[in-house]
């Protein structure tokens, strides 16, 4: 869908206006898609983003620190997040032994198999959603780290 008439206005300052406009409302349809899925197996996409996280160190602990700082919305409250975890045994928390203001975090096994069961549904999304072929999501990568390397 053109940008145009999915916000049903076409007065753009210019190219870069209309291209920030299409950036933002792109990503909030995309989020849209996955968090669809994801309320489906129980979850949320923030939910999904630390079991990731985790499963990246695992089998090695994350402190809640270092979860925030890989995290997509930087805004998330990761430790309400890892609350949720906890309650629906997908992950767990302990103590630090080296340091007792710590908290760590890991996957459950019952975790891992939910994260695999969501990532298989996330990569058919992603798939069916994005709708590029390699050449075309290289580009786009590009395109994007280009826009952000100014930060």
């Amino acid at each position: 869908m053109k940008l145009e008439d999915a916000i049903k206005s076409n007065k753009f300052r210019d190219e870069g206006h209309k291209a920030s406009l299409n950036i933002l409302y792109t990503a909030y349809w995309l989020k849209s898609k996955f968090s669809g899925a994801m309320k489906e197996l129980g979850m949320t996409s923030e939910q999904f983003n630390v079991m990731r996280i985790l499963k990246g160190k695992h089998p090695e602990d994350m402190c809640v620190k270092d979860i925030g700082s890989r995290m997509i919305e930087k805004s998330s409250n990761v430790p309400r997040i890892i609350d949720r975890l906890v309650d629906k045994k997908l992950v767990k928390r302990v103590t630090s032994k080296e340091d007792k203001r710590e908290t760590l975090i890991s996957l459950t096994d019952k975790g891992i198999k939910q994260l695999t069961d969501a990532s298989k549904i996330m990569d058919e999304i992603g798939m069916k959603v994005v709708g590029l072929n390699n050449e075309e999501a290289a580009q786009l990568n590009e395109l994007l780290e280009k826009l952000r390397a100014s930060d």
